[in-house]
């Protein structure tokens, strides 16, 4: 089958299991994955395009809007929520089905698909879909071992694949009789041809089961193989991606039976892209066939060569058609598959016209390309100057048998209708051209699909009954492209109508789910989705109909189509503005469900309309010779000028209008209405990346493809069901641990879970409950994993903990027995001590051994009993061995014989047998009835003697026999007594002959039945014979392949001298273009650097850009309220000059409190006496805001009123938050009195901060001026570093460059020479081979044909001989139908025909002697010339046999030979590639890693004190301005006083947060802050506790209200529902403003209160304050004296620091150039481990190849011995004839007796017969009848004995052909086994060769993965070294700023 690997016979198909299902450890491995289900997610990665994942430090998810906060490694991001993703759990790592992730988001998606890809795992479910990622790589999982695993299995069953789609398809269409449909899609390259080869394969193999195979017949793959080639040449060309890119859609039907047996195949073509047959853009190329007419091996497929033919050159450069962009594909040898392509046509059953005419017109649209046209006069009159038989003109005329000056003329002038009468119209160049292009187009595209009839006429099985089918549809997916024009609008709606179509199936299969499981749904059409995109495009107004409509139109342009479409469906959703960044020229954009395309109408119309001249229509129809081209053109109704007006009228309707969009529409429609008939099915294929590298991806193409393929789709419309789905005893077995009581509370299942939801809180809205599943949402089942994990790390806690306890216990038991036993050892010491010189101690230590021991004497006597014993055992052991060896010899002899008799009588039949036993016992007996007979005969012939003696002497005279009467009466009684004997030996004979016929009647029957096996053995002769003819046939090609191999020799070595020489000129140009490549490389480089800063500064501009798009958006806002409030502030201008009166003298007053405020505060540090000046002020503003507030109350009327359109939709929210607010206003007016006081304090603070802000700006001029100059030096520092190091680069590249090529061209050198001189050897052995073989086939083919000369004459002899043989068999016959006739007459006429009969008798005898004679010569010489035929017939099949093989092992062998080369010198070349590369990126990442530290360290110091500056004095200018502006804008209306609160608010939030910051910097550097800041806080405690609480309940108003006031600004965007309401509004808003009143006297006693106390406070704070000024004096002076100190301590501290720093760097690059010098050493011992490995592995296959050589001499020795056993063969061969030669002269001896039976009966009848003339007189006109009657006889006997002699030479020749066949059968049989087992080896060696190459590639990827892993450190490395530097920065920073401060 066409699997990516190869069956070896005897050898198992590789294990799949790693390519379907991840192995035990990569779970394990992505279990152990780090996982936070908090805080892991996925952000987009600007880098790749692609995602990378993070931890959430701050923000909400739920939000869209909200900004979160992502860590990704030392790095932090600010995304909006709605652009993060969560992380799915590690349980569903690599999951089956995307359908089932917890988070369906996008990044979830490319994660799974890219780590399953990853693994080596292509396909993944989607839902419904498969989707297919293209390995690049050949894997294991298309043999018959996994069509095992997926037979008769469910789709949840087995792992996803390819084929268990198809099986599901299958099963389906048989259980439910109903067509099944496959759609398989994808972009060019990813497979979509390739898959749906796969499922074809499948599918017949599963169909056709292990039945009988029919050998005539052809299997539906390899049909469909033969079709292929052709389907590829016409419809497959070069893109941009693929080099053998379809150009067409097609849709497979796979018929099947009742029973689910193949029954045939059909093909369906949509869509071929037929602008390509005459442009090209520069990468692609036109269809292949244009090119394969070119090559050489159509010099031999007829007579002429196939280029004279087609009047094509070598050059196809020569046609402009199909030369505009590439000519030759690397990857495509044309001239092979030109092979492929005649192979096909030849086994499709084309004929040769058939099949010539095809070349021809394809030929003839290339050359129409040549066709040039030129203006004539003035009056742009095209004409065409060469017109000859040379001519491009000319020869396309010819190719189109049509004479080429009417084919121009129409061209030029071609014919139009006005009226009723025909004008010719005179044609620009350009529209003769555009008439030529249109003319090719179509013929080709015509020829096209009378080429996929003609092989479905070839697909389809007739003689079986079609039932169902099993569809593929192979078309192209949703196509986005720079350039978007008429193909792409057609292919994509093809894919809208597709995905509508999945949309609605997903939609049933997905809530019929729902339904069946009872679980409460609304049902939803999905599928509506897209119709406002399809009714677009298919309602009467639009596109498709607009188009049509303008196509026949004659005055309609591109311009005018364009208008009509905007006319026409400018106002839909869908029909949108052209945005193209890629094509600025697109007229309008389409909202497609993959995303917006924005389409170009340029030459739509013409593209539609796809125009032909009629005129040249007429021609081809009317005056071609092409008998192909007539047929194709049998539809268009061209110009005919005889038929009748009506008739024409009528055909003008009828046909030739169709355009090119109503033909697509057309089987547009009837593909959805089989689809919607059929059973739908979805595999989407995928384009990982664009270089076709394994395991690599490519993220923005990948998402690309999903969008556009309907993958994200399809999860969109999961998303809003319930996508994860588990059966109750699934979820029971997981999730049980979180309520093991509720869920064995209720055998019924939904109880039990409704129990174990309800107890750990879980939302029942987030799952439901069906009949056999638990529905969740997505997202979902993460809490409960999250719950689930909880219990299951404490558990494994305790596990561990009780574990460690054992461990441990067990420990300390051993521990304290040691101690034990210490103690014993101790105490047993101490008492030998004390006991050693006791003397009897001694002497029972002494003793104490000798106790207890053996005697010697006895155990040697026991000893030798033993051995003797064992002994005997042994010898009588030996003795049965030998025996048994002996009898194990007369054995083998035994076999020997019965295996030698075996085999000898192995060759004989039983029939054969049992026939010639038969033939034995009934020759016995015929021969004794012979001797008898012969005895009998002998006594007749003297009786007949006599009887002839006695007639002469009475025929004298009829008177002397009248006188002898008495004499012949005499005669008569004795010829009485003698009819007597002859009645009774005539009796005999017909017994005799009885026996006789029952022999025959066996013979007959044995006759039939070898009739019966010479038709057998005639069909198996038809079957030879076409294998022999096939045999001959791939003979003549390898004769032509050998005589082509030579003449390839003889060129290759006269190009092997010109190589040499252009070598020389090769590497002189190559040293030049190295240069140039490097000087390249460097520009390269430095543009990719501005490329990336270009990128950062617009990603930079981006973010601004949406942050300016949303001020824009937030000031549109403001700018529809304000054009609300214009009307209502023309009104309120008075009341607000008033306000602004008051504002400003409020504003003044606030000055001078402000001056005054100040001057306190630099006497006394507070600001108590101010505070309550500014009290008693803010009574009485309270006062007046209260008055501005009932004026501006009156006024909000006005302004709600306007605004009431605006405000409909949020009213509800506005009176729920009105309500709060007046509830919260009392709170607020308690708290304004502190909200003074804050202000007060905030004011206070802002003096000392615009004291502080001069300082600062003093010291930020001077940082200013300091960071200018050291600008200057660091730019001019990165110029020289800069300098340096593209000097130092180039010199690096260059001087790598140079080893690189020295090595390469050294590795070159001794490749070519190695290859050269094995190369040569081979060449020798091949010569030497040829020369043998060439010698042999010269003397055996004139033996054959001598001994064919010499058979043809012994056939000449035979056929006469058989002529002869012939008429004597007739003779006899006619003897045997007169015997019968002469019995009756025998008794009369017996005396006068004896004489007679003796005389025929003689004859007779003498000619079958010669006959005899003659045939026994014949048939000796005809057997000699049999077997002298069949020994050299066998010889030469051997010798062509053994050729035969020999050419192919050798061909197979050099193949294989130089892709090992191939394979050996690629792998080194990535070697040394990546060596390289690893070298240099060292070198550059040591320079580069320097560089940046150095000029990091220096920038950021700056750059961090200059933002630090600029932060501090830009949060001061914001506050100072921002109080200003409160200041000013105090007495403005509500709406302002509210703004004008909220600043505050949030001002005094940055200013408490600023104050507290220049605290804690004050702490550190000055104590004075932090002793005020103490007193203060001792003075204020009893303040602080009172209103602590009302801080909080301020914090909450203050929340809420801003929420109201976000809410009531969204209000206002709205429209106003109705008057009613806003007069309701606006008695609620003047209910307000009374409880606001009565807030405000409330907040006013309330402040009176604060007044006293504050009064009571601000004494405290005086006493204090005088205090404070004496400490603050003393404290300033030591704060100056700080202030030096400081600055010398940090000129210091900087000084040591960027020593510390020096040193830093210097330790790191030595460290780093440690670890680069180890890396080095490492990867130098690696390259060289894997050179020793390619090496073994080259000396291994070196060893192989001896191997194969000394395989191959054994098979040759192999091949003499069968040649010596088919002679033997032979002799037994002629043995048997000779037997049966034997038997057949005893069947001829049997016949001539037989014959001389008859003869003796004849003679005697003609006795009776002249006796009874004799004895009655007038006898003879009896005798005249009764000859008469013989002779009729006679001839009925010869035309029986003609048959018969027929039916025996037929009976000859069958036997001889079954001997011939079984004969070649056997050799046959012997030479497939000998190959089989060649082909086994071979392809075991091919294994282990493919295993090798894996290994080295997994060693190359090891190497790489090392390099990578260094590269990370090296990253890791550089981020921390940049984390420290930070830090440091940061630390300076800080401390300059303190030395500033």
């Amino acid at each position: 089958m066409p699997g990516h690997i190869k069956l070896v016979k005897g050898q198992a198909d590789p294990d799949p299991t790693e390519f379907l299902v991840p192995s035990i450890e990569v779970k394990r491995a992505d279990q152990q994955k780090v996982y936070d289900s908090k805080k892991s997610v996925w952000v987009a990665d600007p880098k790749t395009g692609g995602y990378r994942e993070g931890l959430l430090e701050s923000g909400d998810l739920e939000d869209p809007a909200a900004k979160c906060v992502v860590a990704v490694g030392h790095e932090k991001f600010t995304h909006k929520a709605a652009e993060i993703g969560k992380v799915n759990p590690p349980k569903f790592e690599k999951c089956e089905d995307m359908v089932n992730l917890t988070f369906l988001n996008d990044a979830s998606v490319f994660w799974n698909l890219k780590t399953r890809y990853q693994a080596k795992m292509i396909h993944t479910y989607s839902g419904l879909f498969v989707v297919v990622v293209n390995p690049y790589k050949r894997y294991p999982i298309y043999t018959h071992r996994v069509c095992k695993i997926y037979l008769g299995k469910r789709r949840n069953e087995v792992p996803p694949h390819l084929w268990a789609i198809a099986e599901t398809a299958y099963r389906n269409m048989l259980q439910t009789k109903k067509n099944n449909a496959m759609l398989i899609t994808g972009e060019s390259g990813a497979g979509k041809t390739e898959n749906t080869k796969k499922v074809i394969t499948y599918l017949a193999m599963v169909a056709t089961g292990s039945g009988k195979k029919v050998e005539k017949k052809v299997s539906l793959e390899d049909q469909i193989v033969a079709t292929n080639p052709i389907l590829e040449s016409y419809g497959n060309a070069k893109t941009a991606r693929n080099d053998n890119s379809s150009r067409f859609g097609k849709f497979i039907r796979i018929h099947f039976t009742q029973s689910g047996k193949l029954a045939g195949c059909d093909i369906v073509s949509y869509l071929l892209e037929k602008s390509r047959i005459t442009e090209q853009q520069e990468v692609e190329r036109s269809y292949h066939i244009f090119y394969q007419l070119l090559q050489p091996y159509g010099d031999g497929i007829c007579p002429e060569t196939l280029r004279e033919k087609c009047h094509v050159s070598n050059d196809i450069y020569d046609y402009i058609y199909v030369s505009q962009g590439k000519t030759a594909v690397p990857s495509i040898d044309d001239n092979e598959e030109l092979e492929y392509t005649e192979d096909a046509f030849t086994v499709l059953g084309f004929t040769d016209q058939e099949k010539f005419d095809c070349y021809m017109l394809t030929a003839g649209v290339m050359t129409f390309g040549g066709v040039e046209f030129k203006t004539k006069g003035r009056d742009d009159q095209a004409e065409c100057e060469h017109i000859g038989p040379d001519s491009f003109p000319g020869k396309a005329a010819a190719l189109c048998g049509v004479d080429s000056f009417a084919m121009i003329k129409a061209f030029c002038k071609p014919r139009i209708k006005v009226g009723t009468e025909w004008v010719t119209k005179g044609q620009t160049c350009e529209q003769g051209t555009g008439a030529v292009g249109g003319i090719a187009r179509a013929i080709f595209d015509r020829v096209f699909k009378w080429l996929i009839e003609k092989c479905n006429d070839t697909l389809i099985d007739p003689t079986l009954k079609k039932s169902n089918f099993c569809a593929v549809l192979d078309i192209a997916g949703f196509e986005i492209f720079e350039y978007n024009g008429f193909e792409q609008i057609s292919i994509n709606f093809v894919n809208e109508k597709l995905q509508q179509f999945f949309n609605h199936h997903m939609f049933v299969v997905e809530q019929e789910e729902y339904v069946k499981e009872g679980i409460d749904w609304v049902m939803v059409d999905f599928g509506m989705d897209l119709a406002a995109a399809i009714i677009m495009f298919e309602k009467p107004m639009g596109i498709w109909a607009i188009l049509e409509e303008e196509s026949l139109f004659p005055k309609a342009t591109d311009k005018s189509f364009e208008e009509k479409l905007k006319a026409a469906l400018g106002k839909l959703p869908v029909f949108l503005k052209p945005a193209s960044k890629t094509d600025k020229n697109a007229h309008f954009g389409v909202s497609h469900y993959a995303g917006v395309v924005n389409y170009n109408v340029t030459s739509w119309l013409e593209k539609n309309k796809d125009p032909v001249n009629e005129t040249v229509v007429e021609l081809f129809k009317s005056t071609s010779t092409c008998q192909l081209l007539k047929h194709l053109w049998r539809d268009h109704p061209g110009q005919p000028t005889i038929t009748p007006k009506d008739d024409g009228k009528k055909k003008k309707k009828g046909g030739g209008g169709k355009t090119v969009s109503s033909v697509y529409l057309v089987s547009l429609s009837e593909l959805m209405t089989t689809l919607y008939s059929c059973e739908p099915h979805f595999v989407r294929c995928l384009v990982p990346n664009t270089h076709k590298k394994p395991g690599d991806v490519e993220p923005p193409l990948i998402m690309h493809q999903l969008t556009c393929n309907g993958v994200l789709e399809g999860i969109r419309i999961c998303m809003r069901g319930f996508p994860n789905r588990m059966p109750y005893s699934d979820f029971k077995m997981r999730y049980a641990c979180l309520g093991q009581a509720e869920i064995a509370s209720s055998s019924d299942n939904k109880t039990a879970v409704y129990a174990l939801m309800d107890k750990i809180a879980f939302d029942r809205e987030r799952y439901r409950l069906g009949h056999t599943l638990v529905f969740f949402r997505a997202g979902a089942l993460a809490g409960l994993e999250e719950g689930r994990d909880e219990l299951v790390i404490r558990w494994v806690r305790f596990i561990q903990g009780e574990v460690f306890k054992r461990v441990r216990s067990r420990v300390y038991e051993k521990k304290r027995d040691q101690r034990e036993l210490i103690k014993v050892a101790q105490r047993n010491f101490r008492k030998f001590l004390s006991m050693r010189d006791w003397g009897w101690f001694v002497i029972i230590q002494k003793t104490r051994g000798m106790i207890g021991m053996p005697n010697p004497e006895e155990e040697l006597r026991l000893l030798e009993e033993k051995a003797n014993a064992t002994y005997g055992e042994y010898k009588s052991a030996l003795d049965v061995t030998a025996d048994l060896e002996s009898q194990m010899g007369s054995l083998k002899d035994e076999i020997g014989a019965m295996s030698k008799q075996l085999s000898e009588e192995q060759g004989n039949v039983s029939e054969y047998t049992d026939r010639q036993a038969k033939a034995l016992s009934i020759k016995a007996e015929a021969e004794c009835e012979l001797a008898k007979q012969q005895n009998i005969l002998v006594s007749e012939e003297d009786s007949r003697a006599q009887l002839a003696g006695e007639v002469k002497a009475h025929a004298g005279s009829i008177g002397a026999v009248k006188k002898d009467m008495g004499d012949i009466e005499l005669a008569i009684t004795k010829v009485e007594l003698e009819k007597g004997n002859k009645d009774h030996t005539i009796k005999v004979l017909q017994d005799e002959v009885g026996e006789q016929d029952e022999v025959i009647n066996k013979l007959n029957k044995e006759k039939k039945h070898l009739s019966a096996t010479q038709a057998k053995s005639s069909e198996d002769l038809a079957s030879a014979e076409e294998k022999v003819a096939h045999l001959s046939q791939v003979k003549s090609q390898l004769e032509s392949t050998l005589d082509q191999l030579e003449g390839g020799l003889d060129k290759e070595k006269k190009s092997r001298a010109n190589l040499e020489k252009a070598k020389r000129k090769v590497e002189g140009d190559l040293k030049m273009a190295q240069d140039a490549v490097a000087d390249l490389e460097r520009a390269k480089r430095e543009v990719e650097g501005v490329i990336a800063n270009k990128e950062k500064n617009n990603q930079l501009l981006s973010a601004k850009l949406d942050d300016e798009q949303s001020l824009v958006a937030k000031a549109q806002k403001n700018i529809k309220e304000l054009q609300g409030r214009v009307e209502g502030a023309e009104e309120e201008l008075e009341a607000e000059r008033q306000a602004r009166a008051q504002a400003e003298r409020q504003r003044s007053d606030l000055a001078r409190e402000i001056d005054q405020l100040g001057e306190r505060l630099d006497e006394a540090g507070g600001a108590t006496v101010a505070q309550v000046e500014l009290n008693k002020k803010r009574e009485s503003e309270i006062v007046k805001l209260r008055k501005d507030v009932e004026e501006t109350n009156i006024s909000s009327e006005s302004v709600l009123s306007n605004t009431k359109r605006k405000q409909g939709d949020a009213v509800a929210e506005m009176t729920e938050q009105i309500d709060a607010l007046q509830k919260m206003k009392a709170k607020i007016d308690k708290d304004k009195t502190i909200i003074m006081s804050e202000i007060a304090d905030a004011r206070a603070a802002t003096d000392e901060v615009l004291r502080a802000q001069a300082s600062q700006d003093k010291s930020n001029k001077a940082l200013l001026d300091a960071l200018n100059a050291t600008n200057k030096k660091v730019d001019a520092a990165n110029l020289t570093l800069g300098d340096y190091g593209m000097s130092k680069n180039k010199i690096a590249n260059e001087n790598s460059e140079l080893l690189r090529i020295v090595g390469d061209l050294d590795n070159n050198l001794n490749m070519v020479a190695k290859s050269k001189s094995a190369l040569g050897a081979q060449l020798n052995d091949v010569k030497a081979l040829c020369d043998n073989e060439a010698r042999e086939r010269q003397l055996l083919l004139g033996k054959f044909r001598n001994l064919e000369h010499e058979v043809d004459g012994a056939k000449e002899a035979l056929d006469e001989e058989a002529a002869g043989r012939e008429n004597i068999l007739r003779l006899v016959a006619k003897a045997e139908g007169d015997a019968a006739l002469l019995r009756q007459k025998y008794e009369v006429e017996a005396v006068a025909k004896g004489e007679e009969l003796e005389m025929t008798k003689m004859k007779l005898t003498a000619r079958n002697t010669e006959a005899e004679a003659t045939i026994d010569n014949l048939s000796a010489k005809l057997t000699q010339v049999e077997k002298a035929k069949g020994k050299i017939q066998g010889e030469i099949n051997e010798m062509t046999a053994s050729l035969d093989q020999a050419q192919v092992v050798n061909a197979t062998m050099e193949r294989k030979a130089k892709a090992f080369d191939k394979t050996i010198t690629e792998m080194k070349g990535k070697v040394d590639r990546l060596s390289f590369e690893l070298d240099v990126s060292q070198k550059e990442t040591r320079n580069i890693s320097s560089e940046l530290f150095k000029v990091k360290s220096a920038y950021e110091e700056t750059a961090l004190q200059l933002e630090e500056v600029r932060r501090e004095n830009k949060t001061l200018s914001n506050e100072i301005g921002d109080i200003m502006d409160q200041i000013t804008e105090g007495g403005r209306s509500i709406h302002e006083i509210d703004k004008i609160r909220k600043r505050l608010e949030a001002e005094k939030l940055e200013l408490q947060s600023a104050l507290e910051e220049a605290e804690a910097t004050l702490e550190q550097e000055e104590n004075k802050v932090l002793r005020c800041q103490m007193e203060l806080s001792q003075v204020k405690t009893e303040t602080d506790r009172r209103i602590a609480e009302k801080d909080e309940e301020f914090a909450m108003v203050r929340k809420n209200q801003a929420k109201a006031l976000d809410s009531m600004q969204a209000a206002l965007e709205t429209e106003a529902k109705g008057k009613a309401e806003a007069l309701r509004m606006k008695k609620k808003l003047e209910a307000d403003a009374a409880d606001l009143g009565l807030a405000l006297e409330h907040a006013i006693a309330g402040n009176a209160e604060t007044q006293n106390t504050i009064k009571k406070y601000q004494l405290q704070v005086r006493d204090a304050q005088i205090k404070v000024d004496e400490e603050s004096a003393a404290k300033s002076v030591a704060a100056d004296d700080k202030v030096n100190a400081d600055r010398k301590a940090a000129a210091m501290q900087n000084a040591l620091e960027e020593g510390r720093a020096l040193l830093e760097t210097a330790d790191r690059q030595r460290r780093s150039a440690e670890q680069e010098l180890a890396d080095t050493n490492e990867t130098l011992a690696e390259l060289g481990n894997v050179n020793q490995s390619i090496s073994a592995a080259k000396r291994k296959l070196e060893s192989e190849f001896n191997q194969l050589g000394g395989d191959l001499d054994e098979m040759s020795n192999e091949a003499r011995l069968s040649e010596d056993k088919a002679a033997r063969s032979m002799i037994d061969a002629a043995r048997l004839a000779d037997e049966l030669r034997c038997e057949q002269d005893v069947a001829m001896c049997l016949e001539k007796d037989k014959k001389l039976l008859e003869a003796q009966i004849k003679d005697a009848g003609a006795r009776a017969d002249e006796a009874e003339v004799n004895a009655l007189k007038g006898g003879r006109k009896a005798m005249i009848k009764m000859e008469t009657r013989i002779r009729e006889l006679e001839s009925e006997l010869d035309a029986e004995n003609r048959r018969n002699g027929d039916i025996f030479k037929n009976l000859r020749k069958s036997e001889r052909t079954i001997k011939e066949l079984t004969f070649a059968s056997d050799e046959d049989k012997k030479n497939h086994e000998r190959m089989q087992a060649l082909i086994d080896q071979l392809q075991g060696k091919v294994k282990s060769y493919k295993k090798q190459i894996e290994e080295a590639e997994e060693i190359a990827a090891l190497n790489l993965a090392k390099y990578r892993k260094v590269a990370g450190a090296l990253g890791d490395a550089e981020a921390a070294a940049d984390a420290t530097e930070q830090a440091a920065a940061m630390r300076k920073a800080r401390a300059r700023s303190a030395s500033l401060v």
